[in-house]
Parts: C-alpha cells; structure tokens; sequence
C-alpha cells in the first residue's frame, strides 16, 4: 500500500475541494492519503478584507521533513497571476533540506490547480509547482488523456495534461463539476498506483 501526501493551499474552498478528490482517488485505488494545508502567510488584514475561507478540518502540514515520509506528494494551489501563489511558495522556500537530503527523489508527484477563468494562468501555474517537484527529483505524473472526461466543449470545465484543475468563476460562486472532481480523484489514482509499482 502507498502512502501519499496531499498538500494545499487554498483560499476560498475550491482547491481544498479538489484536494478532498485527489484523495478520494488515492484511497479508492487501496491505498493511504493524508490531506494537510500550507500556512497562510498573507497579512491579517488581507485575509479579512478578502473574505478567505480555510478548510479547518485539515490540519497544517507539521514541516518539510515529513515530505520525505510518503510514497508519492501532490500539491494544489491556486493561480496567482499565472503562477503558484506566494503561501504555497513560502512552504517549498523552506524544503532545502528535502531537496539535500534526495528523500523525494524517484517518487511520483502531481499538481492540481484553479483559476477565476478558464484561460487564467492555470497551465503555466501548473508548470510553477512542477518545476518545484522536479528539482525535488519527482517523476511527474500528469493527467494524462486516460481521463477522457477534459475532452470536448460541451461545458466549462478544468483538465490540462499537467494536472487537474477547476474553473471557479470570476466571482468564486462555480464549484468544482463532477468532471473536475473526477479528474481529480484520476490524478490521485494514478499517483498512487505509480507509487506502489515504484515501490515494489
């Protein structure tokens, strides 16, 4: 069995919904999902006046030495101007010990993002936290056109070859759709089957 670590930062719900998904996935695919969340770094004031919501019920994640402990690691966060945003950034700036110590290496990550639109920084957002993954040694698992369900134009919806992602509206009311949610729970099975072959 793989144990995997799903590690977020959101600040309205949508990525923590997503995060809920990835693991859902992991753990319909047999296998161990811890869910932990990024500290929030943004000044009290901001937080307030922007009305951010976190999702109590995860709890922070306790350092980057735990990273180390799981078989496979998948971050979300959403876009900030096309890129991860600087709460999730903070975490990953104290992970040099991670990186020395190669516990990562080989191991299978994944990213999972959202946007306000659906042409809103959510590929090259991806692209910021993989690159995060791969000087961490990772083998990148995307969501790879298995997951048929980011084809066509028959709706609004999430989905890039480099991970999961969801739309969620330029006033934050869309939620995840259950083609989003599913993507998401593909990624995680597909991280954490990567895992237990690697580990077997």
């Amino acid at each position: 069995m793989a144990r995997i670590l799903v590690l977020y930062y959101s600040s309205y719900g949508h990525v923590s919904t997503m995060a809920e998904a990835v693991a859902a996935g992991i753990r319909d695919a047999g296998h161990e999902a811890d869910i932990r969340r990024v500290a929030e770094t943004a000044p009290e004031d901001v937080v307030k006046n922007f009305g951010f919501q976190h999702d109590e019920s995860h709890d922070l994640i306790e350092g980057p030495d735990v990273l180390g402990e799981y078989d496979g690691l998948v971050l979300g966060a959403p876009t900030r101007f096309g890129r991860l945003p600087s709460q999730m950034a903070a975490f990953l700036d104290t992970c040099g010990g991670v990186w020395a110590s190669g516990a990562l290496i080989g191991k299978p990550g994944a990213v999972f993002t959202s946007s306000n639109s659906q042409h809103g920084g959510q590929e090259t957002t991806l692209f910021s936290m993989i690159t995060n993954l791969m000087h961490f040694g990772m083998s990148i698992i995307g969501l790879d056109y298995g997951f048929e369900g980011q084809n066509g134009i028959d709706e609004v919806k999430g989905g890039a070859p480099y991970g999961a992602t969801t739309i969620a509206g330029p006033d934050g009311s869309r939620q995840p759709s259950q083609v989003e949610i599913d993507g998401a729970k593909y990624l995680g099975r597909r991280v954490a089957n990567t895992a237990a072959k690697m580990a077997g």
